[in-house]
Order: C-alpha cells, then sequence, then structure tokens
C-alpha cells in the first residue's frame, strides 16, 4: 500500500478507546523486550503493531503510512489517536530486534515486516527477477497460429487483450493475466496452453504441463472451464491439453500441519494457476521456488477481488499498474508486429514484470448495460453516486421477479419476502429432491440435484450474528422444512479441511442423499461422476444453506442472493462486496436490513501493506 493513499478513519464516539491487540500480539512482544530489553517503551508498541498488522493480512506495517494517515492506516477511529506517540516511526530506527541476519524484525526502509513476511518478499522478489532474465523463447510461426486461434474481429478499435496475452505468454517464463468475472481468463489460458503445446508437439517434445488452484472448488472449476473451452478450438490444437486441475497444497505437496519441507522442485514445463488473488505470501513464494526456471508460469486471477487470507495481496499488488498497462516501445512494437494490436495508449515507462503483465478488459459474461456489470463496475470504481442511483433502480424483491439484479430490506432474520425468496430460489431442488421419496438416489440424480442446489447461492459477510452463515444456516433449513439435527437426506455440506484419502479438498460442496444402505453423501468426482461417503467418515464439514463470500471464491452461480450484516464490520469492504456481486451470472438479489451499511462498505477498502507493488523500471 503506497503511503499516498487516501483513508477516512472510521468516526469516533464518546466511549474510551481501547487498543484492539490480541494476547498474541502482546505475547510477541512482550517476549522480544525479555530476550532483549530495551529502554524505549516504543519499541515493544511497534513490535505489537506488526504482530497486529500480520494478524490482518498485511505484509508489514507501513510507517510512512502511518504518519501520514494515523490511526487509519490501522483500522482505527480517532479515539485511538492520543494513544499513539507521534514519534512513534521515527522510533523504528533504534528497534534493537532488527539487528542481525536472523532478527525476528525487519526494518527495509519505512517498512518494518516480520521476518517471515521478508523473507517470502524477497524470495518472490528474487524468483521473479530471475525469470525475467531468462532469454525470450519464441516459435517461428507464432503470429500464424495466434491467427489461427483468434479470428479477425471487425471492431478492432481495440486490442484483442486475449491474443496479447497469449502472445507475451509466448516468449517468457512468467506472465500476469488479471480480469473481472468473464473476461476470458479461462479461455485466454486454453488458447496459450494448445498455442504452446502445438508448438511443442511439432518439435517432438510434448509439453509437460499442470493446472493448479488455491482450493478444491477453483481446481474443480478450472478443470471443467478448460474441458468446456476445448470445444470450440480447432481439433488440431485440441492435442495432449490436459483438463485435470488440483490445488496448489496438492501440487507442491504440503503437509496438513507442522514444519513444511523445502519445496520440491516440480518436473514441469508449463504450470498454470488459477484464482492468484487467493494466494498469500509464503504460498506464493513456496509456488515461485517450485517451478523450475526453464517451465513457463502463468498466474490467473481478477486482481481486485478480495486478497488471500492469510498475509499478504501479492497478486493484487504484483498488478497493482495493469490498468494503466505501462508497456515499453520494444513490448508495443514486438506486439504490433505478433498480433497486429496496437498498444501506444498503453505505453509507459513500466517494469520488466508490467511487460508480461495483461489486463483482460470486456466482459463476455456481463452485458456492457448488465446490472449485474453495472453494479460491479460501480462497486468497484467506489463510485458512491453511482451506486446509490442503482440502488435507487433496482426493484424490491420478489420471488418470482426475473429482473437482473433486485434488493430487499427486511424487517428481520424471518422477514416474510426472505423466507419467500429463499424457498423460491431452491424450489426446483426442492421439488426433485422431494419427487425421490424414500427411494435410493442414483449417481445421475444425484448429479441433478447437485446442480439444481448450485444454481442459487446464499452468500454472507460474516460468519456470526442475525444475518451471519451460522444462524442463517439453521434457520433456512428449518424455513425449507429439514427440521432433523445432524445428518438428513438433502442436508448440503461444505468441506473446511483437506482430506486427501478421501479425496476431497477444502470447498468442495456435496450432498446428504438416501441410498439402499442408508444415507450418504454424494460429492462430484471432478470426471463426470459421483463419489459417495459415508457422513460418519467427514468430520470436517458444515452445512451451506448459505456460506461466506470469501469460501464463494472461485465459483459462480445463477442467482446469488447476498447478505450484508445490519451494522458495519471490519471485513465488510468494497472488495467483498465486488466479490460477492460477481459470483451471480443472470440474478443478483442485494439484501440489505440497514441500508447505511452498504455505503459504509463501499467507502471501506482493503489496502494491504506490502512491498511488492515496488518494482524497478524496466
Amino acid at each position: 500500500m503506497s503511503s499516498s493513499e487516501v483513508i477516512t478513519a472510521p468516526p469516533a464516539d464518546a466511549t474510551p478507546y481501547v487498543l484492539p491487540f490480541t494476547g498474541l500480539d502482546r505475547a510477541f512482544a512482550r517476549f522480544l523486550q525479555q530476550t532483549q530489553p530495551s529502554t524505549d517503551p516504543r519499541h515493544e508498541l511497534l513490535a505489537t503493531l506488526a504482530s497486529w498488522q500480520f494478524g490482518r493480512g498485511h505484509a508489514c506495517l507501513d510507517l510512512g503510512l502511518l504518519d501520514s494517515a494515523g490511526v487509519a492506516a490501522l483500522g482505527w477511529d480517532a479515539r485511538a489517536k492520543a494513544l499513539l506517540p507521534e514519534t512513534l516511526s521515527a522510533a523504528a530506527a533504534t528497534l534493537p530486534w532488527t539487528e542481525g541476519p536472523n532478527s525476528p524484525l525487519v526494518l527495509d526502509g519505512q517498512r518494518l515486516y516480520l521476518r517471515r513476511n521478508w523473507a517470502a518478499e524477497q524470495a518472490i522478489r528474487a524468483a521473479i527477477d530471475a525469470r525475467m532474465c531468462q532469454p525470450d523463447t519464441v516459435a517461428e510461426d507464432l503470429p500464424a497460429t495466434l491467427n489461427l486461434l483468434f479470428a479477425r474481429r471487425l471492431d478492432e478499435a481495440e486490442p484483442d487483450w486475449q491474443k496479447v496475452a497469449c502472445a507475451l505468454a509466448a516468449r517468457r517464463r512468467l506472465t500476469l493475466i488479471t480480469g473481472g468475472p468473464g473476461t476470458g481468463k479461462t479461455t485466454t489460458v486454453v488458447r496459450l496452453l494448445a498455442l504452446l503445446q502445438a508448438d511443442a508437439v511439432r518439435h517432438g517434445k510434448p509439453l509437460r504441463m499442470a493446472l493448479a488452484a488455491p482450493t478444491g472448488k477453483a481446481a474443480a472449476r478450472l478443470g471443467e472451464s478448460i474441458a468446456q473451452a476445448l470445444q470450440h478450438l480447432p481439433p488440431a490444437l485440441r492435442l495432449s491439453v490436459p483438463c485435470q486441475a488440483v490445488t496448489l497444497h496438492k501440487l507442491l505437496q504440503l503437509r496438513p500441519a507442522g514444519q513444511q519441507p523445502a519445496a520440491p522442485e516440480l518436473t514441469v514445463d508449463l504450470v498454470v494457476v488459477d484464482e492468484a488473488s487467493m494466494i498469500d505470501l509464503e504460498m506464493m513464494a513456496r509456488l515461485l521456488a517450485a517451478v523450475p526456471l526453464t517451465a513457463s508460469l502463468i498466474l490467473l486471477g481478477d486482481k481486485d477481488q478480495l486478497a488471500s487470507v492469510e498475509a499478504g495481496a501479492v497478486m493484487g499488488q504484483l498488478c497493482e499498474a495493469a490498468v494503466a498497462g505501462g508497456y515499453s516501445q520494444d513490448t508495443v512494437d514486438w506486439v504490433r508486429q505478433t498480433t497486429g494490436a496496437e498498444l501506444g495508449p498503453w505505453a509507459g515507462a513500466g517494469s520488466a514484470l508490467a511487460q508480461q503483465t495483461v489486463m483482460l478488459r470486456h466482459s463476455h459474461r456481463f452485458a456492457g448495460g448488465s446490472g449485474i456489470g453495472l453494479w460491479a463496475s460501480a462497486v468497484n470504481a467506489g463510485d458512491r453516486p453511482g451506486v446509490q442511483a442503482l440502488w435507487r433502480q433496482a426493484p424490491a424483491a420478489r420471488a418470482d421477479a426475473k429482473v437482473s439484479v433486485q434488493q430487499l430490506q427486511p424487517s428481520g432474520p424471518n422477514d416474510a419476502a426472505l423466507q419467500a425468496l429463499l424457498r423460491q430460489g431452491w424450489q426446483e431442488w426442492l421439488d426433485r429432491l422431494r419427487g425421490l421419496g424414500n427411494a435410493p438416489c442414483g449417481d445421475q440424480q444425484a448429479l441433478q440435484l447437485m446442480q439444481s442446489f448450485a444454481s442459487f447461492q446464499v452468500l454472507c459477510a460474516v460468519r456470526e450474528g442475525p444475518w451471519g452463515v451460522e444462524a442463517l444456516n439453521r434457520r433456512i433449513a428449518a424455513g425449507l422444512g429439514f427440521e432433523a439435527l445432524g445428518w438428513y437426506a438433502g442436508r448440503p455440506v461444505m468441506v473446511t479441511r483437506n482430506d486427501y484419502n478421501l479425496k476431497l479438498m477444502n470447498g468442495d460442496v456435496g450432498l446428504c442423499l438416501a441410498q439402499a444402505g442408508g444415507l450418504r453423501v454424494a460429492f462430484p468426482d471432478g470426471q463426470g461422476g459421483v463419489r459417495w461417503v459415508l457422513p460418519s467418515r467427514l468430520d470436517a464439514v458444515e452445512t451451506v444453506f448459505a456460506m461466506t463470500v470469501h469460501k464463494s471464491q472461485g465459483s459462480e452461480f445463477v442467482h446469488v442472493c447476498l447478505v450484508l450484516p445490519d451494522q458495519a464490520v471490519a471485513v465488510l469492504t468494497r472488495e467483498l462486496l465486488y466479490t460477492g456481486i460477481t459470483r451471480a451470472k443472470a440474478r443478483l438479489t442485494l439484501v440489505v436490513p440497514q441500508e447505511s451499511v452498504l455505503w459504509r462498505a463501499l467507502e471501506t477498502r482493503v489496502l494491504r501493506s506490502g512491498g511488492l507493488a515496488i518494482w524497478p523500471d524496466a
């Protein structure tokens, strides 16, 4: 995060402010003080703040931002100003815990890191620099193959960014492709895989490819999307393009817990990772270490989505300048000669990494004037007048409405209109489920039921409280007629922890159904079939009529019901709104108990501190 960012502090009230440090934050600082005592009380406070920022997902404590924005940089309100010394950032220069190669803290310019985060950032930087120094490898017939994959467009006022992305990825060992929902990230990478594989096959050395994503759900969706996109390619270019994706944990052979060994180098020629915005600092460092310099790495993701749950906002920071482009004259000339696209309007003095970063700008999912597309664009831009206009235009929710965006301001969680909306959303699924009666469910019926259930989804900003996932799941189950506790036919569940024995990953969704031997839980097997699991073997699942927006990343649903809480909370930000809205393919219902909470969320951004956005010019 740049210290030039404007941050608005939460409004203050009259009650005393208590610094929201955790016990771990305070214990960390006390440990440092006991190990190497300091007579300056500001030092212990700095260590506590560094730990606090890490817990909030920041790579570091940005001292420059703290000087310019004050307590707002920490997400605190104005009452906390009196609790922080004005000379706090100056005291960092004399910190005793930043000295030596194994110091617990690292001061890098105006950024104070926990060493593990600093080490991860340095590893990422070194790995990217090493890839940028690799010689270009461009096939002689690249322009001809690109023309075969990309039909000439009638309107060429705007570059074909998908074609540009494929061209750039074909010349270097690292490419970042970012873009909003429906901009064709997966379509682009399928064409790229076909492009590179066709050239390799002609030379008698087919590429060893690996596809991965941070979660099981995202990996399954990546595989399905690639399989579908392959059908639209010329038959000669479909050769040896894989469709099976795995989780990053499986690709990198990460253990469930404990000390991780050094990342093994993968025996691959090309790795594609989708939903890269979900990758945290340490995972990205491991990924870059595992992919050999002789192999190509393609990272796909939406830079504007929610960042990783753990520390860092790697994709967002690496793609920070993607909108402007920043392409050097050499890149502009090369792209013109190779693809015919004119990147002059996006020329600039960008970094070496900027030359390998492409932002896809045209959404094929949302038409220019579609309701969901307009909402996504306005929220992403923080355009409050625009969002307010869209809010006024959105009709009140009706269960049988066919409009793309509607809104509901319920009187409470038991609001009759909300209950009717939820029942209507799953009506087709309920009819199919009850049509089975007590008969055992077959594989095809289970697949149809899972597909029908997944067409509608409730997304929440929070887990707890009357508008959180836990309360809504209980209320929805009862409202749909599922009164039984525990396991019952029709219970939808989400896996919350990877289980390699059962081949189930965190985020996988299954459906409990009746079979001849009793209840079983059906999960898609990723190959068009079903895997049946005994409920007793699932010790890490939760009911999932409603899920958090964080858990929905990497998914899309025909109709999304996005539920906001009735009061502002720290996690409710512009990025969360944008991510929730863009999970909807055709219909979006905004459930907003308090309108002021929507405006507060629109004005609150996730601006994670870190140093990856700062890169030398090319």
